[in-house]
């Protein structure tokens, strides 16, 4: 079964669990997620069975948008609410100092991952070293901050909505907030409420087309998409470089276009 949907994982599971349960819940053995959340957050992850576990890297996933909780005055090895060290009383901030953070915070930000993250090093997850209280060196980073509008201030308590590029984390970014204000803080949540058009709908399918990051193009004879068949520049409507789709009535394909040359990245996948 080919099928992409945004499905909404519950806080305190792993994004692999939820994924399970999809798989069992749709009977479905053939199955992948998108952009993992961690086990203490919530929101929209996007999942796919069939066939369509191939088009994640097609997907237009960005901006990524949450709502999380800055938790002021804790320190906490996780960058969430797990794994707390301290929990200092510290005076209530002035808002206008907050919103001046977050304005100062827009644009490109370098940034380490956390310790307790899914970065790769040495073949291992980030974590598994930081849940054996080993730290290693993390690479920068870069992420883009679009916007970040403050819902809510209720000490120690700040509550912000925030537009993201892809690849970023909202515990870095709490901590550089923190940073700022020259204390320590955590979230105490996050939720993903929005990944580029990927909203939750009840898990209702989609139709993929509409959210590739690729321009279609068009084909002259039908019969050689649905034959698989080799594709020349003369086949094509469009011939400058780049990635695209093409289509017919019961399938599509991804092909690339470069130095003249067409190559198929994914062929006749069957539409939904």
């Amino acid at each position: 079964m080919n099928r992409i949907f945004a499905a909404f994982k519950p806080a305190e599971i792993s994004s692999n669990h939820f994924l399970n349960q999809l798989k069992k819940k749709y009977n479905n053995k053939k199955a992948g997620y998108s952009g993992t959340l961690d086990p203490f957050a919530k929101g929209v992850l996007i999942v796919a069975f069939g066939q369509y576990t191939k088009l994640f890297q097609f997907l237009k996933k960005t901006p990524k948008i949450y709502r999380a909780t800055l938790w002021f005055g804790v320190k906490s090895l996780s960058l969430d609410n797990k794994n707390i060290q301290e929990i200092k009383t510290l005076k209530p901030f002035n808002l206008s100092a907050l919103e001046k953070i977050s304005e100062e915070l827009l644009g490109l930000i370098d940034y380490f991952p956390p310790q307790f993250s899914a970065k790769k090093i040495e073949g291992k997850r980030a974590y598994e070293f930081a849940k054996k209280g080993e730290n290693v060196a993390l690479k920068s980073c870069t992420m883009e901050i679009f916007s970040c509008k403050i819902l809510h201030y209720n000490h120690p308590f700040l509550s912000i909505e925030i537009s993201v590029s892809e690849g970023s984390y909202i515990r870095s970014y709490c901590e550089i907030f923190a940073k700022k204000l020259g204390i320590n803080a955590t979230l105490s949540s996050l939720e993903r409420i929005k990944e580029g058009k990927f909203v939750y709908n009840n898990e209702k399918k989609i139709n993929v087309l509409e959210y590739l990051d690729l321009k279609p193009n068009f084909i002259c004879d039908l019969s050689k998409l649905e034959n698989g068949s080799k594709l020349s520049l003369d086949d094509l409507k469009y011939q400058d470089s780049g990635n695209y789709y093409i289509e017919s009535e019961k399938y599509f394909s991804i092909i690339n276009i470069n130095e003249n040359k067409v190559k198929y990245l994914l062929n006749k996948v069957e539409k939904c």
